[in-house]
């Protein structure tokens, strides 16, 4: 593997287990968020009642010149060159959650690779007038819960899509919340809900006694990030809390469209949270190109010491390419 995760036999990283029971890990996660690309076509007045009227004007004067289809395209061909283990979005991949653009992003999520090598949760655009919930979001269902997880049949017997899930890859647990919820005009604001976060709290204490690593996928990010209050989560301080007692090693999200890195307390150090901007972007304002992350994740031979270094991957000004843009020790 080279210093931006490319492997070239396209496994699921390294894993083995020492004597001691700690998991040994080397791997590669690709990072992406807030697509943003699918078109809004109106088959009804009706579907842009309320909210949603207000994001078709946003799209058609601005966003749609922002987020470009081509961008996107040239983000994907780089993924495919660095050919990372797995691959994991932090949400708005619409601009306002109609079914028909549900269903559009499903062939973006499948030149990433399918439900076996990509997993996501949902964004704010994603939910933007109406929550998130099984029967809407039936064509994401096998990238928004594990497929052998925990309890797994009985909720989908029940017809239920719970938060957070559990997806296990290569040693590593990633951890999917949910912090989209509709809101009133005006509001890019998330939360997570008592009971999410109730789920969170055993989930975590269940998977630090196993000793792999964990990381948080969720949109919003558990601190300000430079965000305004109507666009914040709004119970960030209980999810800090959750992982001040259990722990976590790293926790990424969009939301901020920017690279961004703050950390976290957890019970044995700092915890890395790592934003990331919109992945087809022009970048039509500073520091907002279209980016993407490769996380490297590697621990030594006894499996303690989880190391993880993060390349960033940036779009060229004036070119449909990508390339690297830097890279930083978590």
């Amino acid at each position: 593997m080279d210093c931006h995760g490319r492997y070239s036999n396209g496994s699921l990283g390294a894993i083995h287990a020492p004597r001691d029971g700690a998991v040994i890990i080397d791997l590669t996660l690709a990072h992406l968020s807030d697509l943003h690309v699918t078109p809004i076509r109106v088959r009804r007045l009706g579907e842009l009642a309320n909210k949603r009227a207000l994001g078709w004007l946003s799209w058609r004067r601005r966003r749609r010149h922002e987020h470009r289809a081509e961008i996107l395209d040239a983000l994907l061909d780089d993924l495919a060159t660095a050919a990372p283990d797995h691959v994991a979005i932090t949400g708005d991949l619409t601009n306002v959650g109609l079914p028909e653009e549900i269903e559009a992003a499903v062939a973006w999520l499948e030149r990433m690779g399918g439900p076996g090598r990509v997993s996501l949760v949902p964004g704010n655009h994603d939910a933007y007038a109406a929550a998130v919930e099984r029967e809407r979001f039936a064509a994401w269902l096998p990238y928004l819960q594990a497929p052998d997880g925990a309890g797994a049949a009985a909720r989908a017997a029940e017809g239920e899509l719970r938060f957070p899930w559990v997806k296990r890859v290569g040693g590593l647990a990633l951890v999917g919340l949910s912090s989209a919820v509709p809101t009133l005009p005006g509001l890019a604001s998330g939360a997570l809900g008592a009971a999410q976060l109730a789920r969170l709290d055993e989930t975590l204490a269940a998977l630090a006694r196993e000793r792999v690593g964990r990381v948080i996928l969720v949109h919003h990010p558990p601190v300000p990030a430079g965000q305004s209050r109507r666009r914040q989560l709004s119970d960030a301080a209980a999810l800090r809390a959750v992982l001040a007692r259990h722990g976590a090693d790293l926790v990424i999200h969009g939301h901020t469209h920017r690279t961004s890195l703050e950390h976290v307390a957890g019970p044995d150090g700092p915890i890395p949270v790592v934003g990331v901007p919109s992945s087809s972007a022009r970048g039509s304002k500073p520091g907002r190109r279209a980016s993407y992350h490769l996380y490297r994740f590697a621990t030594g031979e006894s499996g303690a010491g989880l190391r993880i270094t993060c390349a960033v991957r940036a779009l060229e000004p004036d070119r449909l390419r990508f390339s690297p843009a830097g890279e930083h020790a978590l």
